[in-house]
């Protein structure tokens, strides 16, 4: 099945965003299979499903049998509370993970979602909206084991653990961590990061405990605990810093062909004449840019080359500054290229951390920026 949109029928976009479904819950699967029974899979959905779509991604994900999702604020989980509700999936957990923004406490059982409590005040708000409110609605605990962001210390979760009235009047019923640096295997402070939440989760044991990210599932077993938290790897992307994603592809970036010009040898192309013709050459214009979220930085210059695309079973490089509306593409070596053809330039040739390794970032950044002026088709799901 093919849904468009984000575009009009009598004005499509020049470029498209196709994503595939049906490879975000098979990438689901291999998750699932990967933790084996026992360890629950949650669904991360937070910045618009990475930027895929919140609405397509949560429906897919939630009939492929994801039955707790996390979102990063309140809107988000009102939203998605919305969808899921409409698709028939009215019982699955919400959390919301950036804590309990003070005048917001209504909206979590008014939408039944879950805050993830990550002070000391934002768990005594918590409990006195509850006591008044006779809010029945659940949270989870967030305890900081070496990131230093969100979350306890370890001093004061210890301390709160201690105050036993206190953790149930709280409602807590999940208590999790994060870790930094699951990207990188060998990196010490996983470890350490694991054998501090193992501490934790003790002291809360009536709590499911929940520690691994997209990367930290491939950590092993021992990091699985009750409920893993993939996030990038359900979206196709890396899972250890500098190598190939073994998850199968859900986006692909393809812009149309605007114009083939002719450009003799020795020629300047681009704002900022940066990059010279070493030839005759044949430039395809494309109708994508830096306000699409091809990032600027993926451009290229005579001292050091940008991103390419896929034409007609052959790389072709991007040549000259990328532009606000438009990019250049040498089709020189492409002799058939012409108005209208379809350059990919994130897919299966052009992989999503290559074009994030040219534009200087991370996958998670180049999926989350893809702007909101493409033509969006949905395949499966």
């Amino acid at each position: 099945m093919t849904h468009v949109s984000h575009s009009t029928a009598a004005f499509p976009s020049p470029t498209r965003l196709v994503v595939d479904l049906d490879a975000l819950t098979a990438n689901r699967r291999a998750l699932v299979e990967r933790v084996g029974d026992g360890v629950e899979v949650a669904g991360v959905v937070k910045a618009d499903a990475y930027g895929i779509g919140v609405e397509r991604a949560a429906r897919a994900l939630a009939a492929a049998g994801c039955r707790t999702f996390f979102v990063a604020h309140v809107s988000e989980g009102v939203a998605l509370r919305a969808v899921l509700d409409a698709s028939g999936h009215p019982a699955t957990r919400i959390f919301v993970l950036n804590g309990l923004t003070p005048g917001q406490e209504c909206a979590y059982p008014s939408h039944r979602l879950s805050p993830v409590l990550g002070s000391l005040p934002e768990i005594a708000d918590w409990t006195a909206f509850r006591a008044g409110s006779g809010a029945t609605v659940g949270a989870a605990l967030h305890v900081d084991t070496g990131m230093n962001r969100h979350g306890l210390s370890l001093a004061e979760a210890r301390g709160f653990a201690a105050d036993e009235a206190g953790v149930a009047a709280a409602g807590l019923t999940l208590v999790m961590s994060h870790l930094a640096c699951a990207d990188e295997p060998s990196h010490p402070l996983n470890p350490l990061q694991l054998a501090r939440f193992r501490e934790i989760r003790a002291l809360y044991p009536t709590l499911a405990a929940s520690l691994a990210n997209s990367s930290g599932i491939h950590l092993g077993p021992d990091y699985h605990f009750d409920l893993v938290r993939p996030g990038i790897a359900t979206y196709g992307g890396a899972i250890v810093s500098g190598e190939a994603s073994p998850m199968r592809p859900v986006v692909r970036l393809e812009a149309k062909i605007v114009q083939v010009r002719e450009v003799p040898a020795g020629e300047t192309v681009g704002y900022g004449g940066r990059q010279t013709t070493k030839r005759a050459s044949r430039l395809a214009i494309l109708s994508v840019g830096y306000a699409d979220g091809f990032h600027r930085a993926a451009s290229s210059a005579d001292a050091a080359p940008g991103a390419r695309g896929w034409l007609k079973g052959r790389y072709v490089p991007l040549i000259g500054r990328i532009s606000m509306d438009l990019t250049a593409v040498d089709v020189t070596d492409v002799p058939d290229a012409t108005r209208g053809d379809t350059i990919e330039l994130i897919g299966e040739h052009v992989t999503l951390q290559e074009a994030a390794a040219h534009m200087g970032t991370i996958d998670y950044e180049v999926l989350t920026s893809l702007g909101r002026r493409y033509e969006r088709i949905y395949r499966g799901g």
